[in-house]
Formats: C-alpha cells, structure tokens, sequence
C-alpha cells in the first residue's frame, strides 16, 4: 500500500528531531507506536467478526476440501494411467495371494495325508466293495451315479477378504 524505504524514514526522523526537539522524541515515537498497535487490533478485530458474519471459516474449510478432492482426483487418474500403460489387473496380486494361499493349503493336505499310516490292502478291497454296493442307480444299465468333481472356481472377493485377514493374523502372530 505505502511503499516507504529507508530514504524516506531517515527523512521523516530528521524533520521530526528538528520539530519535536530532542527531548520530546522518544514519547512521539512511543505514543505513535501505541497509536498503531491500537488501530492494527481494532482493525483485525472488525476484519474477524465480518469473516465470522460471512461464514469465513466454512467457504475456507470447503475451498481446502475440494483442493484435496482434486489431487485425490489427480493422483487416482496417475495410478489408472500407470496402470493401463503397464498393462497391470488391480485384482491380479490379491489373486495371485489367493492362489498361492490356496496351493500352500493343499500341499499341507497331501503332506498330511502321506503322513497317514499304510492301512491293510484287504482291509481296503472290503471297503471299496461295501461302498460300490451303497451307490444308487438311476439309469437302467445299472452304471452306479457319480457326481462330478467340482470345479476349481476363481476365488471370490470373500475368499480374498478371509485370505487377507488370515495373512494379516499370521503376520502378527510372527
């Protein structure tokens, strides 16, 4: 607003010395001090209450608000770019987890069942006879009904979740 530079105060204090005389000065200069701090509080406290009139505080908070949603925005369409460009599934490393869980699973299983001790082969030929005569028959040729093994499906995004967490479990337990 005033641009005063230090020409201007030296001139200023010399014609106040030469006015106001030398014993007078440093009370000037204290009451003009005092004057100033005076009117720079009054200003600030009417420039508060006209911000808290027009809601200040809110139109600031919104404005920070929305420049954070613009980089979120910003960021969100850096990582989709990224993406296409490197030709990567967002999915693919929760499956690939899965997967792995999954297949850990199974090792585990076959272990176990290795494990198992050898039983009696007659033992085992009695056994698969008394169930052969349990399967039920629905076709006249008499060929017993099997179901069909199912399918391995994908996991869902529940089996992800479940894997997640005992991943997260399993790390807090090391």
């Amino acid at each position: 607003m005033f641009d005063v530079g230090g020409l201007e105060l030296l001139l200023i204090a010399v014609v106040g010395l030469l006015v106001i005389g030398p014993e007078r000065l440093p009370e000037a200069l204290r009451s003009i001090g005092l004057q100033l701090g005076r009117l720079r509080r009054a200003f600030t406290s009417v420039k508060t209450e006209i911000e808290k009139e027009i809601g200040m505080d809110e139109i600031r908070r919104q404005l920070h608000n929305e420049a954070v949603m613009d980089e979120m925005k910003r960021i969100e369409k850096e990582v989709q770019t990224t993406q296409q460009e490197m030709n990567i599934d967002p999915n693919a490393a929760m499956f690939a987890e899965a997967r792995k869980e999954q297949d850990e699973q199974e090792a585990k299983q076959e272990q176990d069942s290795d494990q198992l001790p050898d039983s009696d082969p007659d033992e085992d030929a009695l056994t698969d006879a008394a169930s052969a005569s349990d399967v039920s028959t629905d076709e006249p040729s008499g060929e017993p009904l099997v179901e069909p093994e199912p399918k391995k499906l994908p996991p869902t995004e529940a089996d992800l979740e479940a894997a997640w967490e005992r991943k997260q479990r399993a790390q807090k337990n090391k």
